[in-house]
């Protein structure tokens, strides 16, 4: 099969798209022949990370959509043939979804009902996942406010739609009039330009009564924001960590009865991983959610792709995988 591979740490350079054998699917495990692919900051972190590999070679990606062509021991043979969206496919794995074909176990290949966008499909996992865990690791949402920076982000677009649908006021904040577009098409309430001189006061006025929680995406600029809203009992996620280490202010936030929650999708229990993907599964077959723009490329241009996902390009970046 053809397949993006990288054999040694570093730049996008070391990218490099050749032929290599086609996995085969192990107990408890499928095939997927895959249509289109995702990529993630977690893919670009992976690639340049510090220490050797797990395996000789690693195939990046998360995320894509497909069809399942094989299936390993103690998996229904009725599943060869299921159109599915898959996740944490490189997950301490060699396959990823930079491939014609990825091998996950099982669980991990959501069935896709006929007629639901592929593309839409492929970009949910790290995403919707994460945005969901944010969401409800603390309990219900129906009724909260929830402030979600960076609202035309992946994972801050997917909490929008996520929190809107959940039964929360929703108020996001973005840095320009384009974001503001994406963040209203997702289904914000209230969307504020966070580099605005009164952005507090236009949260405090969007949120009478306090924001219950805040999905995080740049702790260290934002806490002082986040505190100066947040309810007493208020939580706040925090899902990236990409700037220096913020002060934590622990007597304000021990007074103020905060939770301050850390998540990254790949430790989620099982549970919230199988409840993250019912719900969005449900909302994905209802019509209910909104892409953000296509940034679309071949597998040969895998490295402009991960380029762009690095420079933070507005869209979500897809690999068009050869048949």
């Amino acid at each position: 099969m053809r397949a993006a591979i990288y054999d040694r740490r570093g730049t996008s350079e070391v990218l490099r798209v050749t032929d290599v054998p086609t996995p085969g699917p192990g107990v408890g495990e499928v095939r997927v022949r895959l249509q289109v692919a995702a990529v993630n900051p977690t893919d670009w972190k992976s690639r340049t990370g510090s220490g050797e590999l797990a395996f000789p070679f690693q195939v990046p990606g998360q995320d894509g959509a497909g069809i399942i062509e094989a299936v390993g021991p103690g998996v229904d043979l009725a599943r060869i043939g299921e159109r599915v969206w898959v996740y944490h496919a490189a997950w301490q794995r060699q396959w990823g979804t930079a491939a014609q074909f990825t091998v996950v176990p099982a669980r991990q290949a959501i069935p896709l009902a006929a007629g639901v966008d592929i593309d839409l499909a492929a970009s949910l996992g790290i995403p919707f996942i994460t945005a969901f865990g944010c969401l409800y690791s603390d309990g219900p949402i129906d009724g909260k406010t929830v402030l979600v920076h960076g609202g035309a982000g992946a994972v801050g677009n997917a909490a929008i739609q996520l929190a809107r649908r959940g039964g929360a006021h929703v108020i996001a904040t973005v840095s320009s009039p384009a974001k503001a577009d994406l963040a209203e098409a997702a289904g914000a309430h209230v969307i504020i330009n966070y580099r605005d001189s009164d952005a507090v006061e236009q949260v405090k006025a969007a949120a009478r009564a306090g924001v219950d929680r805040v999905i995080e995406v740049n702790l260290t600029d934002n806490l002082d924001l986040d505190l100066a809203v947040l309810t007493s009992q208020g939580v706040i996620v925090t899902y990236a960590a990409d700037r220096p280490d913020p002060t934590i202010p622990v007597r304000k936030l021990m007074f103020g009865n905060t939770v301050l929650r850390f998540a990254i999708v790949y430790s989620f229990t099982q549970s919230m991983l199988d409840a993250a993907t019912s719900k969005i599964s449900a909302a994905l077959e209802e019509g209910a959610l909104t892409p953000l723009p296509f940034l679309r490329y071949s597998l040969d241009q895998i490295s402009a792709a991960h380029d762009a996902v690095e420079g933070r390009a507005v869209g979500k970046v897809l690999i068009d995988l050869p048949v």
